[in-house]
């Protein structure tokens, strides 16, 4: 038992000994490849030429690969299809992989990965969510939208109304280990993987995908990560894809990891958000209306953009009974990288927006922000639901009982 008692975890011997395996720890064999990606250096626009021959020549590279030398079908994406291991012909963000340089060291790989030269016709880059509106990029023919009541009538009728908006950036997982895979060629042409993932059960399904293989050809083993956060959702795909390609192509054992500066160039990051709002309110700052629109940056591709912001549409109501609420969610495309999950998968960009609003309504009123908030909450009994009328329901019609 622990109770009054300290308990220490229980990895933490070996974390604090430097004892804990991770899969860079992991013993390699003497002709074990290792992989680096050469990257995109623009944002958008079409590959015109590239000139891969000093990469080729570097020292310790074993091979070059571009997207016409991989399987039919690599995608790493996590449900969409529309993620490419390689770029093929277009690039859609800086840091994008346009090639595999494949070499005897870590070191090896990615210097030569530094040498390919890539020309491009430039195109216009959709970097921000005002960007994204602008031109109309989106995900989806168009906003997603969910009403409950009667939102303009609530508004219109509300003794004190007010508009207003906040926004949020993105944000780097920072996980202490980077993304890595290691991948080693068995009998039969199965492959064993070794990744830092969330998600292992993904990578074993993209890796069979891009080899056609069964999915009980491979198997996916996950010791430990050095930290996820959600940054190991998806994101660790490309790399045992690519190792896998590799490892069956050469029939050596592959291993691919990403340096922090690498890491935070190619990875999804959580997404930016902007929320605008109208609200109406009594003279105790109880709400009677409110609209939200929602705007997700996410980035080049699907990766798990639609899941994260219809979260963010579940999460808008907090804690709090908003009797007439209309919320409207924009899942925008840009030329950056793909979002992806992080802590709280776009529930904390939900409920900042409401937060915001209880917020303004107290200075606008003069009152204590705790104070409004107390008049708002989902309630079942005493002085904060007297003046609650009718059934308590969320925006998505579940029934509010304790």
């Amino acid at each position: 038992m622990s109770v009054g008692e300290p308990l220490p975890h229980d990895s933490a011997p070996l974390h604090v000994t430097g004892a804990a395996r991770y899969i860079d720890d992991i013993p390699v064999t003497a002709d074990c490849l290792h992989l680096a990606f050469g990257l995109s250096s623009v944002a958008h626009g079409d590959i015109t030429a590239i000139d891969l021959d000093a990469v080729r020549a570097a020292d310790g590279v074993v091979a070059v690969l571009t997207a016409d030398d991989l399987p039919p079908d690599c995608d790493v994406s996590p449900a969409a299809h529309d993620e490419p291991l390689l770029a093929d012909g277009t690039v859609h963000y800086v840091g994008q992989p346009v090639f595999i340089v494949v070499a005897t060291s870590h070191l090896a790989a990615r210097k030569a990965a530094r040498l390919g030269k890539i020309e491009y016709a430039e195109k216009p880059a959709i970097l921000t969510i005002e960007d994204a509106l602008f031109a109309d990029s989106r995900f989806e023919g168009g906003p997603m939208i969910w009403t409950k009541g009667d939102v303009d009538g609530a508004l219109k009728n509300a003794p004190h109304s007010l508009r207003g908006n906040i926004t949020m950036g993105g944000q780097e997982h920072f996980y202490l280990e980077g993304q890595a895979a290691l991948v080693i060629p068995q009998e039969g042409g199965d492959m064993l993987v070794h990744s830092s993932t969330q998600h292992p059960t993904e990578i074993q399904h993209k890796v069979s995908h891009a080899l056609g293989l069964p999915m009980n050809a491979v198997r996916v083993e996950t010791r430990r990560m050095g930290g996820g956060f959600g940054g190991k959702e998806s994101q660790g795909n490309a790399l045992a894809v690519a190792c896998a390609v590799v490892a069956r192509q050469f029939g050596r054992t592959c291993k691919m990891r990403y340096d922090r500066d690498d890491d935070m160039v190619i990875t999804g990051k959580r997404h930016d958000f902007r929320v605008d709002y109208r609200v109406g309110f009594d003279d105790e700052g109880r709400i009677s209306g409110i609209e939200f629109t929602q705007y997700a940056r996410c980035g080049w591709s699907q990766d798990l953009s639609l899941p994260v912001a219809d979260r963010a549409m579940l999460h808008a109501d907090n804690a709090y009974h908003l009797p007439d609420i209309r919320i409207t969610s924009h899942r925008l495309r840009t030329n950056t990288q793909s979002a992806t999950a992080y802590r709280g998968f776009g529930g904390p960009q939900g409920i900042v927006g409401v937060e915001r609003v209880l917020d303004h309504v107290a200075a606008t009123l003069g009152l204590d922000p705790l104070a409004v908030r107390q008049k708002n909450f989902y309630a079942s009994g005493g002085d904060i639901s007297k003046k609650k009328k009718g059934a308590q329901e969320t925006p998505y019609g579940q029934q509010v009982e304790d």
